[in-house]
């Protein structure tokens, strides 16, 4: 198992790095002016020459990319003024449009997202596996045939869309909640309860769709195998068969894009954030786009992407603890 581990956590790190040049490529060695994509959309000749020389893309392109690198891990400074602005590890860049710290910028805004992606995550796990079991033990049925067609119509509808429904309905005609505004849960707990819940419905209905066919072509492959004609057999309680034998039997592929859809949450949600007026790095990400602001932008990428590839551990490790034989791959 520590050797499992062990080059589990290599190839993480080393994809790491390959990710940290990979960003360093696409957005500093682009054909179009970096230093334009720094100012927003009022950009003069001497703001632009100033982004320049501040961000350093006036030195030499491995220059650039030694102090990107070394500023992820022990830091950097900018030279934006008379004295130099730090930026400790690890360093994702500065936003001379906000005059802060893509750091800071990201950890502002990093809880709201964090709490969305989990609060749908449960929703939709626990909905989405419970619905794709219940579906599979009445494969043929009228109760199958409507779970199917239900998640059918819920993978089908844009995130934009119910969003809207929800708060045209919910909202606007029901008046069952106020409108969204987020605050910390530690705060005010009744209003967090509030703004996130629609947030949470939306996601959870998108998701466990996908989950709820997942599970039950899962269970139905599973139920199949001579494995669990033997648990029947030796007379074990329908409950265990199908809780210990078949659905851990599918959990593979369910952990796999468990995992990944999390990690891809966690980057920010941009529809549902822009939708909700949630303040999460997806709505930071946007703005940065609506008004060009490239140190946001390289942030925001580099933590959606570290997000997914330690996802991908997370999901190794798991899969070690469900099915003995990969530890041995």
């Amino acid at each position: 198992m520590a050797g499992y581990v062990t080059r589990r956590v290599l190839i993480m790190v080393l994809m790491l790095l390959v990710l940290t040049f990979a960003v360093f490529v696409l957005f500093n060695l682009l054909p179009a002016d970096v230093a334009r994509l720094t100012c927003g959309k009022t950009c003069t000749p001497q703001t632009l020459e100033a982004n320049r020389i501040k961000l350093g893309l006036d030195q030499p392109v491995i220059m650039q990319f030694w102090y990107f690198f070394k500023g992820l891990f022990v830091g950097r400074e900018y030279y934006g003024g008379p004295t130099p602005i730090e930026c400790p590890a690890p360093c994702l860049g500065y936003s001379f449009q906000r005059n802060e710290l893509v750091t800071t910028l990201i950890a502002q805004r990093l809880p709201a997202t964090i709490w969305l992606a989990l609060g749908a995550f449960a929703f939709w796990m626990v909905g989405g596996i419970s619905l794709g079991i219940y579906s599979a033990l009445r494969r043929g049925k009228w109760q199958d045939k409507t779970v199917m067609g239900v998640s059918l119509i819920g993978y089908s509808l844009p995130s934009f869309f119910l969003g809207l429904v929800m708060i045209y309905l919910v909202i606007i005609q029901l008046k069952l909640l106020p409108f969204p505004r987020y605050v910390s849960p530690f705060e005010n707990p009744v209003q967090f309860f509030q703004a996130m819940l629609l947030p949470w419905i939306v996601l959870a209905i998108l998701y466990a769709a996908f989950y709820m066919r997942l599970t039950r072509s899962q269970m139905l492959d599973a139920m199949g195998e001579d494995f669990i004609r033997t648990a029947r057999a030796k007379g074990l309680p329908e409950r265990t068969v199908i809780g210990r034998h078949a659905l851990r039997a599918g959990l593979t592929p369910i952990v796999t894009a468990a995992g990944l859809d999390l990690a891809g949450l966690l980057g920010g949600a941009i529809i549902t954030e822009a939708l909700f007026s949630l303040p999460g790095i997806g709505s930071l990400a946007l703005s940065a786009v609506v008004n060009p602001d490239q140190p946001i932008i390289v942030g925001t990428v580099l933590i959606t992407a570290a997000f997914i590839i330690i996802a991908n551990l997370i999901v190794d490790l798991l899969y070690a603890a469900i099915d003995p034989r990969v530890r041995l791959a």
